[in-house]
């Protein structure tokens, strides 16, 4: 779709894609540089997730994330985003003390993290802090399933929902959800027949990673996706390009042309010029440095 034509991802249009579609596709990302590129090829969600910790930090699990760290990521995001809906996770123990608790930190990462709705994770259990939220006009999107940050008492990163008690239990949990205010959930980590079941249980969208394509839309984490997570592929993950292979030829080469002496060239320095004003602002004022003699 041409840029002019793009018109703002809110939720009430999310709500809309329900019944109306087209199915919503949403991504994980967590700095503007990415940020900027997926609104640009336009995806409609952007999530700031507390995974930043596994992904961009290298820890084994989301439990050290801070609610500062999630508000820090989101403002990067928030800067380079025009059109698509930014989400922010609600860390692990920032709303689980209290519904006061929840409604206080759920604000501050709108107001402190530029974020226009938050996701937290677990069901009924968390209906009331889902409402207290709602009702501060703050939009919520759930999370069921693997939630990872019950990593420990899951037993690890299982696939969750199996067997009808346990489904059924999940179901309630959407539906628990729903009447609570959320506008979405997204369903993780599920067999795809219940993954399904939920989508048909609910009158808002469900958004699937590792559940079903008959899901109202899919969420992935970039990295994933762009194929630059090494040694790990999940799944429920289909890699759309090699990029972490890309970054690496390329550096092999910046590498072999400095040790060469090749980089830089004439074509990438200044010259001495007395029609050059000093203090010349850059020709873009994004760009690191002045990216002309002119």
């Amino acid at each position: 779709m041409p840029q002019q034509d793009r018109k703002k991802i809110t939720v009430p249009g999310l709500r809309a894609r329900k019944t109306k579609g087209p199915k919503i596709a949403a991504v994980t990302a967590y700095d503007a540089t990415i940020g900027c590129l997926l609104d640009e090829a336009g995806v409609d969600v952007i999530l700031v997730g507390d995974s930043l910790g596994m992904v961009f930090q290298g820890l084994p699990n989301t439990l050290p994330v801070t609610l500062d760290e999630i508000c820090y990521h989101g403002r990067a995001v928030a800067r380079a985003v025009t059109w698509a809906h930014l989400v922010g996770d609600m860390p692990f123990m920032s709303f689980q003390v209290s519904v006061e608790q929840a409604v206080t930190n759920a604000g501050l990462m709108l107001k402190q993290g530029a974020f226009e709705a938050v996701k937290l994770e677990g069901g009924a259990d968390y209906a009331n802090h889902v409402r207290a939220i709602v009702r501060a006009g703050i939009p919520v999107m759930g999370h069921i399933g693997l939630t990872p940050q019950s990593v420990h008492a899951m037993g690890g990163f299982r696939v969750q929902g199996k067997g009808e008690d346990a489904a059924q239990r999940m179901i309630a949990d959407a539906q628990a959800l729903e009447r609570a205010g959320a506008y979405a959930i997204v369903i993780e980590g599920v067999p795809a027949d219940l993954a399904s079941r939920i989508t048909l249980a609910v009158d808002i969208p469900t958004i699937g990673i590792g559940a079903s394509a008959d899901c109202d839309g899919q969420i992935l984490v970039c990295y994933d996706y762009l194929g630059m997570v090494r040694n790990l592929k999940p799944k429920f993950v289909k890699q759309f390009a090699q990029v972490g292979d890309t970054i690496v030829q390329a550096t092999r080469a910046y590498v072999d042309e400095v040790r060469a002496g090749t980089f830089p060239t004439a074509t990438h320095c200044f010259r001495s010029s007395e029609n050059n004003a000093p203090n010349e602002p850059a020709a873009h004022p994004k760009a690191y440095g002045p990216t002309s003699e002119h």
